[in-house]
């Protein structure tokens, strides 16, 4: 029999996605059971092809796509409320929440944060950006990574359970604890699954001493079987933790190979996974390489990182000398108490950690380090703005939270040349505790010496005279001062251009000299205003008795958003313009001013 013509001719109609038909948690249950791996391929397709233009976590959340499916089948949020442990593996949550429409704004100035968001969203419960969140129903996602390869014995321990060879022997209690959850009339289903659960009923001795009753492991990819056991756990009346196993990066073969890279990354080809490489190295991989370049010399420097040798750069470190680096895990506490008992027993010890990951270890910065004096570097990255990342990683309180602490040198380089001089300085200093405040990625591309210089504790540089206004521009900020006094200079006016490099020790003869001979002292940093590198320089004017006005550039006091550096610099006036801006109205009004607080 022929075909209509007509009907032949027709274009076909591609078939609609089920992810499109998801607008809440109750689109994910009206699916039927078998069209539920569809929809996993579906968002696995989704967060590949969004995240390769936006960045973002893609490793973590193709990890997560059944378990997400089936937490969502079973459970009823925002009623049932799941907190994510970390947050970054909330992307298919939040496609299943409402917010797929807007999951191509992930991470961008305005759009979808890349964590959990309690103002974004009803389903959120509570956000989470940092490890650590307790929970009362507790579900393991173990693919054998946090960010890096696992460590510690907790880690140890998860893989010895998945190897035991006790496993042999559960198999026909295993076989009667599926059939008891799905009943007779899935026996061949139980049959079919038994190998992935024998350990279900496995008793941990650690998670129920600590009041958790343990069940697994099982299949974290296996959507029929979660949903079953999500099912039995449910009428559970005691916390209780189901241990499951998945893999990090599941169906995109480039996140598979390189687990690390796609934890998070910015924009990647689709087709291959590659990345554009930075126009300069960034911060953290020169410190990665220049403290292997010093170890090599100096057999006492060892390096220490929380579950980041990649973000931190020390993966460089790991590989010249990996007897002598170390990776605790997420722990940043016991990795500045390691750093401490390094440092009493003669070594060189360089803590590199993340500026907002360190307020973890905030009381071990006095009690531990400070009042012992002890003789630990603290490399503190992300340091200041963190652009899509989010509040969560805005390294933007750390002067303030170091500043006031006795024993403490804190310091910030303009440029990548400078801060391999920061670097050789502090493995040379012996007096006590010495941190660097660094930004995230690349800097202004200044070329590295050949042999790097030690730096005078506490001395600015002075990168020119001037009669009117004496800039302080603060790391990373004074390319941003350079670019402000090349236009004060165009309306006639004389400018001096200092760069601090101390934090602590300020520099007090500079500031003095200047502030007594122009009109008007401005400081910029990448650092909230309150209790920021300007109001050190107010509070020391202030007790001098010296008048001249100080304007301040900084970040405000809130949370800042997510979004693009250049974007929010712009919104929240940390540039060039709002400078000039800040500080002319105080040159036409020197006369009748009295010190001010902008």
């Amino acid at each position: 029999m022929k075909s209509n013509s007509s009907e032949s001719a027709r274009p076909a109609v591609a078939p609609a996605r089920l992810l499109d038909g998801i607008r809440s948690p109750a689109d994910v249950k009206a699916l039927r059971e078998q069209d539920l791996p569809q929809l996993a391929q579906e968002v696995r397709d989704e967060l590949i092809k969004v995240l390769s233009q936006t960045g973002g976590h893609l490793g973590p959340n193709l990890g997560v796509v059944e378990l997400t499916i089936a937490l969502h089948r079973v459970f009823d949020t925002p009623g049932d409320r799941f907190v994510m442990d970390v947050s970054h593996q909330g992307y298919v949550h939040k496609m299943f929440t409402g917010r797929l429409d807007r999951f191509s704004t992930m991470r961008q100035y305005g759009g979808l944060n890349g964590f959990l968001l309690r103002t974004e969203s009803e389903h959120d419960c509570y956000g989470a950006g940092h490890a650590g969140t307790a929970l009362s129903i507790v579900v393991l996602n173990d693919n054998e990574w946090s960010i890096a390869k696992n460590v510690g014995a907790i880690a140890n321990y998860l893989n010895s359970i998945v190897a035991s060879p006790t496993f042999a022997h559960l198999h026909d209690k295993a076989r009667d604890f599926v059939r008891a959850i799905a009943g007779k009339s899935v026996v061949q289903f139980a049959h079919k699954v038994e190998e992935s659960v024998k350990g279900l009923i496995v008793p941990s001795v650690i998670f129920e001493e600590l009041g958790l009753r343990y069940y697994g492991p099982i299949d974290g990819h296996d959507i029929p079987l979660l949903i079953r056991t999500f099912e039995f756990l449910k009428t559970q009346e005691e916390p209780v933790l189901l241990h499951i196993l998945t893999k990090k990066g599941k169906g995109y073969e480039p996140a598979i190979k390189q687990p690390d890279k796609f934890h998070g990354l910015g924009k990647y080809k689709l087709e291959t996974g590659e990345t554009a490489p930075a126009p300069t190295p960034t911060y953290s991989e020169i410190i990665g390489k220049t403290l292997a370049k010093f170890a090599e010399t100096n057999q006492k420097i060892v390096a220490i990182t929380a579950a980041m040798p990649s973000g931190t750069g020390l993966s460089h470190f790991a590989k010249a000398h990996p007897d002598r680096y170390f990776d605790v895990g997420i722990a940043e506490e016991h990795a500045t108490l390691f750093a401490c008992g390094l440092a009493t027993q003669g070594l060189t010890p360089f803590l590199t950690i993340y500026s907002t990951f360190f307020q973890r270890a905030y009381d071990m910065a006095i009690h531990d380090i400070a009042i012992q004096r002890l003789n630990v570097r603290l490399c503190m990255d992300r340091a200041g703005l963190s652009g899509d990342d989010g509040p969560t990683h805005h390294g933007l309180f750390d002067i303030g939270y170091l500043r006031h602490i006795p024993n403490w040198v804190h310091m910030q380089p303009k440029n990548e040349d400078e801060f391999v001089d920061m670097l050789w300085t502090m493995a040379h200093y012996n007096s006590g505790p010495i941190a660097i405040r660094y930004p995230r990625g690349s800097g202004t591309g200044a070329q590295i010496k050949t042999e790097p210089k030690l730096l005078e504790i506490g001395k600015a540089e002075v990168a020119q005279h001037g009669r009117d206004v004496a800039i302080f521009g603060l790391g990373n900020m004074f390319e941003v001062a350079e670019e402000a006094a090349a236009k004060l200079e165009e309306k006639g006016i004389s400018v001096a251009l200092i760069n601090p490099r101390w934090i602590k020790p300020m520099d007090t003869g500079t500031l003095e000299f200047f502030a007594r001979s122009v009109e008007v002292v401005c400081t910029i940093e990448d650092h909230v205003l309150h209790n920021g590198f300007g109001c050190a320089v107010m509070e020391h004017l202030h007790s001098n008795m010296i008048n001249t006005p100080v304007a301040r550039i900084g970040w405000p006091d809130q949370f800042i958003e997510h979004g693009a550096v250049p974007i929010l610099r712009k919104k929240h006036r940390i540039t060039a313009d709002a400078l000039v801006e800040k500080v002319l109205p105080l040159l036409r009004k020197k006369s009748t001013l009295r010190p001010s607080v902008a």
